[in-house]
């Protein structure tokens, strides 16, 4: 799981997923849900290095049901991904399938996770992906509309990515520091590099925590549809 951000856009004190709600912080919600699935062997948390000790100690009171790692994030986000398949390396096997969550999408869409692990098995990649049902515009600069997109090739891209671990292990070992800086997701590197993207619809609500808003949701759905007790 990703969150070795410091969250800059939220304007909070402390990086986002590490907010606690209802004394659970929020990365924690989402390792334990996926610790209870059978599909899951082992989960890689990449913590930002300043939340370390904090993310071993949730991880300990979470009662993981699987092994579980923490390991240091970089300064980019694909930095912080490689970070997390050099700790998978130690134990993965290349067909193995790796899931990207990015701890800023506060869910785990169990349905949907399964659909995208078969995915990967079947094309070699896959994403969870919310599809659009308004009608959607490109607009210029000045914020005019400029023309209609059809919704039906649009897609907003949701957590979790995943891949062959092999395949994606071995573009990120051989990728350079331009394409770290420039890509923003596994995913838009995976794609540059051949990598066949399945999108599979989320059956869930498609959160994103970046502004205080996010978070204003998040803490009315937590534990009535995200997490239900």
């Amino acid at each position: 799981m990703m969150m070795g951000g410091s969250g800059t856009r939220f304007g909070a004190d402390i990086p986002k997923q590490y907010i606690e709600i209802e004394d659970i912080p929020v990365f924690a919600y989402i390792i334990k849900k996926y610790s209870q699935m059978p599909e899951i062997n082992e989960i890689v948390i990449v913590s930002h290095p300043d939340w370390l000790d904090f993310v071993e100690q949730w991880a300990k009171k979470c009662e993981i049901n699987v092994p579980w790692h923490v390991t240091a994030g970089g300064k980019t986000r694909s930095e912080s991904v490689f970070n997390g398949l050099k700790e998978i390396n130690s134990f993965a096997e290349e067909k193995d399938v790796v899931l990207v969550h990015d701890a800023t999408h506060p869910y785990v869409d169990i349905e949907g996770t399964k659909n995208v692990i078969d995915a990967v098995n079947r094309y070699g990649g896959a994403t969870l992906g919310a599809f659009q049902y308004d009608t959607v515009y490109r607009m210029n600069s000045d914020h005019f509309i400029e023309e209609v997109v059809p919704r039906q090739e649009i897609v907003s891209g949701a957590s979790p990515e995943a891949f062959r671990f092999g395949d994606i292990y071995r573009i990120y070992n051989n990728a350079d520091k331009e394409e770290f800086e420039k890509m923003t997701s596994a995913g838009a590197i995976a794609l540059a590099h051949g990598i066949d993207m399945k999108v599979i619809q989320a059956d869930i609500i498609n959160l994103k925590i970046t502004y205080e808003n996010d978070m204003k949701v998040f803490k009315k759905l937590v534990n009535t549809y995200f997490f239900e007790q």
